[in-house]
């Protein structure tokens, strides 16, 4: 039950520090002035003149006990009682009955069961009550302090390592803070260590405390009997930064971030902070393994520039689209209508490559940006290895050879086949790039158990498909870069940075995961762990060119960029189409209200100044439903897909072909 709003409880005077404060509940005046005449040296008294407000002064006060009334009207002081036994809050505060009429045994019985400490029949002996009501206080009291020392005691656990060993003075709280400590070394992957300062002013740590099996693994013992050395271990390159930024040092706290290797062949992410104790160098520290939070930070990291790269593709790559698809349009109509030698079909050939490529080149970031739209269907392993064969064949030279190893059950793999197949030649090709004198490649597709941290709701089934090579190996302190977009380990002019992107964001977006291992002289594996099925995918058959015949005769052209209103509207006429182009949605619906002869086809940009291409057919399809449409974009996003269900969309720059089936299945 809420406790009610309301009222009046009141209190005798503002309450004094350290002192205790007491309910008393009693509808009489007389008793009320009396009792608090009598309570007011031991404590200060909040009163009430009904269980209602004794509920209300409950949520704003802490009270040391309560004197309750018995016989109270509406509410008596049984039924009070059993309300503040009800909330947490009240639940253990002391209750002590008062009456002057209920003296039988029943009501002392009822008294007691409602959670009574006591029970004191009126008139009631001044001393006697006080006496009462002081023990109660005193816990109260008592209670208070012990609290306050508790809160002290958690202020002393969070300060920083100086004033913990300031505190070491203190005896007691030496014993106490090293009981702290225990428990917290036994859960946490944190170890405690002594220094010195070499003669090179580097520190020479000495383990004193912690679990240090949790950060070092099988090395703690070799680091407990001091036959190996902490420092020995750390990164090289950090260890070089970590002298020069000592070097000097004046200061009497350090804080590092550095690796520290391991000899099973892990490497850990080390916080190590300490502060010098005394003049004559000595240190005390922590040894901190922040591995999880390094990976969680460069998963965040890697999530954010994702996320940023998404908004600036999906902000340029409709614009950019629209300039290539005028460009491979106009290149198109060239080719169509003027006869070219052979010297400058060479040139129009190169410009073609050249748009075609910046059409890629914004496939690839939307891949990276997980912007992509993938359409995954049932793949064999055997046939998807033949078609990278055959695509990489010439590509990679005399002095690769590429070593399959498929598997051979009934296993599929569940991806979108165009892509999957463009990220496989990706890396053969880096590949290649890592081994400049030649040698194998090794592509291995094997069944796959679920990883533990992939989650229940994952794919059922898994295909991992390892590539590997015998080249340069990535440094370990690139390897976590090496997916960043326009990030690259080649020399200049040798790589976009993209094509591991591109691979790390198709993974993602397909439900699967990437692992890259390097080292360094030894090579590179990388794994694409991605969604099976066992259910094959029926393919329709491909329908014949007279299925493909275009049967529609006029078209509305909407979009706002002029140069693809010109060049496209120009490919339709060619194609025996009657075309009508307006540059907006608004623009479009008048014209369609003001003329009879209306088109049989819309072919609409989706996105437009005012109305975009989704709102635009869906108005029209409500003024006139026999009007078919499409939606053209550079940048499919979610909102499209969810917003224009059953309308064909096109994906800038149009290829002809795509344009031709697109108006013959209207």
């Amino acid at each position: 039950m809420p406790l009610p709003p309301a009222p009046n409880a009141k209190q005798c005077k503002p309450k004094e520090a350290g002192r205790a404060r007491v309910l008393l509940v009693d509808d009489d005046p007389g008793s009320v002035l009396a009792l608090t005449e009598v309570l007011r040296p031991i404590a200060d008294v909040v009163t009430a003149t009904s269980g209602r407000e004794a509920l209300h002064a409950l949520r704003k006060e802490h009270v040391a006990v309560i004197l309750l009334d018995v016989f109270m009207p509406k509410m008596d002081g049984y039924e009070t009682a059993r309300l503040i036994r009800q909330h947490q809050r009240t639940a253990h505060v002391p209750i002590i009955f008062l009456s002057a009429v209920h003296k039988d045994t029943d009501h002392l019985i009822r008294a007691y069961s409602m959670g009574a400490v006591d029970y004191v029949f009126k008139p009631v002996d001044p001393v006697v009550l006080r006496s009462k009501v002081a023990v109660f206080v005193d816990l109260f009291l008592l209670r208070q302090q012990i609290a306050a020392r508790g809160r002290a005691e958690q202020k002393l656990r969070e300060a920083n390592l100086r004033g913990e060993t300031e505190r070491l003075e203190v005896e007691r709280e030496l014993q106490n803070t090293r009981l702290r400590q225990a428990a917290m070394l036994d859960v946490l992957p944190m170890a405690l260590y002594e220094a010195t300062l070499d003669e090179r002013g580097r520190l020479v740590r000495r383990i004193v405390g912690g679990d240090v099996s949790k950060i070092a693994g099988t090395d703690a013992a070799a680091l407990a009997s001091g036959e190996l050395r902490w420092e020995e271990r750390i990164a090289t390159e950090d260890s070089a930064d970590l002298d020069s930024r000592c070097k000097g040092y004046t200061d009497t706290t350090r804080v590092a971030h550095y690796r520290w290797a391991r000899s099973d062949g892990g490497t850990i992410h080390i916080l190590d902070q300490c502060v010098q104790t005394s003049d004559d160098g000595h240190w005390v520290g922590t040894l901190f393994d922040v591995t999880a939070q390094h990976e969680l930070e460069q998963q965040l990291m890697q999530a954010r520039k994702a996320e940023a790269l998404g908004q600036l593709t999906g902000g340029v790559a409709h614009d950019f689209n629209n300039l290539l698809a005028a460009v491979l349009g106009g290149l198109r109509l060239l080719e169509a209508r003027v006869e070219l030698g052979e010297r400058e079909k060479q040139i129009v050939g190169h410009m073609r490559h050249a748009a075609e490529s910046g059409a890629d080149l914004v496939r690839r970031l939307m891949a990276f940006a997980r912007k992509q739209e993938l359409s995954p269907t049932s793949v064999d392993p055997q046939a998807l290895c033949n078609a990278v064969a055959a695509l990489v064949e010439h590509t990679l030279g005399p002095n690769y050879s590429v070593r399959w190893s498929v598997l051979t059950n009934d296993l599929l793999l569940f991806v979108d086949k165009a892509q999957l197949e463009l990220s496989l030649v990706n890396l053969l090709i880096n590949a290649r790039d890592a081994m400049p004198g030649g040698g194998p490649i090794d592509v291995l597709v094997e069944e796959a158990s679920r990883p533990a941290r992939i989650s229940a709701s994952g794919p059922e089934e898994l295909v991992r498909i390892r590539v590997r090579d015998q080249g340069e190996g990535i440094p370990p302190r690139l390897l976590e870069r090496v997916t960043e977009p326009f990030f690259t380990t080649k020399g200049a002019g040798e790589g976009t940075g993209l094509g591991l992107s591109m691979v790390a964001g198709f993974v993602e977006q397909s439900g699967g995961t990437l692992r890259i291992d390097s080292e360094p002289g030894k090579g590179t594996e990388i794994t694409l762990l991605l969604p099976a099925t066992r259910t094959p995918e029926r393919i329709a058959a491909k329908p014949d060119e007279a299925e493909h015949a275009i049967r529609i005769r006029s078209v509305l052209l909407v979009d706002d960029d002029e140069g693809v209103r010109e060049i496209l509207g120009e490919q339709l006429r060619e194609l025996g189409l009657d075309v009508t182009v307006t540059e907006n949605a608004e623009r479009a619906l008048r014209w369609l209200e003001r003329n009879q002869r209306r088109p049989e086809f819309i072919l609409t940009d989706f996105s437009m100044p005012g109305m975009d291409g989704v709102e635009f057919l869906a108005a029209v399809r409500e003024r006139w439903p026999t009007i078919k449409g499409a939606i053209m974009t550079g940048n499919p996003q979610d909102r499209l897909a969810s917003g224009a269900a059953n309308v064909p969309i096109v994906h800038k720059p149009i290829d002809l072909p795509d344009l031709k089936r697109l108006l013959a299945d209207a």
